[in-house]
């Protein structure tokens, strides 16, 4: 079933919200407000636009903002989870790892480029490819990786 224009329009003016403004605290029932519907049909319509629920997507952009400002600034990585949303950096620094697949200074580490280097790329561009993949959650990947080490598969529960 598709999605009427008015619904992807306040979906949208929803997303741009979170975009504008992805270190502030944004609950489903903020989103909701601003996309005028009630917070279950906002989360569902929301993740059937745009393949990821509200917080899924909210994560990527902070991580995304984050994988910048590790890259391109010399701030302590406490003051970026602080500026990118982020409550404790603990929290910051276990999401990170989860979705990454390493710590942020590990991170800033391996992408210091060598100064003349980052002017040949336009930033849209390095976003892009450093944008975090969010089709599955973080618990999910967790569990897949506890059960990894463990040697045993995880089995489906229909």
């Amino acid at each position: 079933m598709s999605q009427s224009p008015e619904l992807l329009r306040r979906l949208l003016r929803a997303k741009d919200r979170m975009d504008a403004a992805p270190h502030e605290h944004w609950p489903v029932s903020r989103l909701a407000q601003v996309g005028m519907a009630s917070e279950a049909y906002f989360a569902r319509q929301f993740k059937q636009a745009f393949g990821v629920p509200p917080h899924r997507y909210l994560l990527a952009r902070r991580i995304e903002r984050a994988i910048a400002l590790l890259r391109d600034t010399d701030l302590p990585i406490t003051d970026i989870a602080y500026r990118t949303g982020w409550n404790s950096l603990g929290t910051f620094g276990r999401i990170f790892h989860d979705i990454t697949g390493e710590s942020p200074g590990a991170l800033r580490t391996r992408e210091r480029p060598a100064p003349h280097a980052r002017a040949q790329a336009p930033e849209c561009a390095v976003r892009a490819a450093h944008r975090p993949g969010l089709d599955t959650a973080v618990s999910e990947k967790r569990r897949r990786q506890a059960f990894a080490t463990k040697g045993r598969q995880p089995t489906e529960v229909p």
